[in-house]
């Protein structure tokens, strides 16, 4: 018998990819695109951390029942694929902005000198949060993205701007899309989140932890590539 409700997180997933698709043929630089593509493909790999949020978390019904059986899921890729690259260009979407490569000079200077100390610092966080205290994952994962955001400030603060804004149009562009999955699978949230572990807040339906989530989330994300590949944002 078919049953709707094993297809909404793969339905919601491939929603999310659309939203992909037309910010990124949007975009009318053509090195936005390539860093968007780049990060988006990185960024999938986070897919696979899905077993550590399920069923702690939550437990979505997925294609294949994966998620249930193994706490992978191929939802978890799509998902991360489409987040990671949003995240990353939404300024540049909103902000007429280009990028120039920081000279070595600059590089060498003192605050640079944790240039990988800032770029490990969320990941490692949140091994040891996760390790090491009785927090459900998503708070793990919302303290580490948040620390993580404010090292690479410390490390670029002429990033500052970006990261600000993108957390804010992130997570709206975020709250819209979860909205969308209320408006048509109603129910959907109590019947596969994990009630006991949210904190009870709900905006208009939505889990606090999710706008938390995607905040955090926009704040550290947007930063990455420019942190990593040593880029400036420039006034174009």
């Amino acid at each position: 018998m078919f049953e709707l409700t094993q297809y909404v997180w793969l339905i919601w997933s491939f929603f999310l990819l659309i939203i992909w698709a037309v910010l990124y043929l949007s975009l009318k630089d053509r090195d936005s695109k390539k860093k968007m593509f780049r990060v988006s493909l990185a960024t999938s790999l986070l897919g696979l951390t899905e077993p550590v949020f399920v069923p702690e978390y939550w437990s979505p019904p997925s294609l294949f029942d994966l998620a249930v059986m193994t706490g992978f899921d191929i939802e978890s890729l799509l998902f991360s694929f489409g987040v990671g690259g949003i995240a990353v260009v939404v300024y540049d979407y909103f902000f007429k902005v280009g990028y120039e490569e920081i000279p070595e000079a600059v590089q060498r200077q003192a605050r640079h000198r944790f240039h990988y100390v800032a770029l490990l610092s969320g990941p490692v966080m949140f091994a040891m949060l996760y390790a090491l205290t009785d927090l459900n994952p998503i708070y793990s994962a919302i303290i580490a993205l948040t620390i993580g955001g404010f090292a690479a400030w410390f490390c670029r603060p002429d990033l500052k701007v970006k990261m600000l804004v993108s957390a804010g149009i992130f997570t709206a562009l975020y709250y819209g899309y979860f909205l969308s999955l209320l408006i048509f699978f109603p129910g959907y949230v109590e019947s596969v989140w994990n009630q006991q572990a949210l904190i009870g807040i709900f905006i208009t339906g939505v889990p606090l932890e999710e706008l938390l989530f995607a905040a955090s989330f926009g704040f550290v994300w947007s930063s990455i590539y420019e942190h990593v590949m040593w880029r400036t944002p420039k006034t174009v």
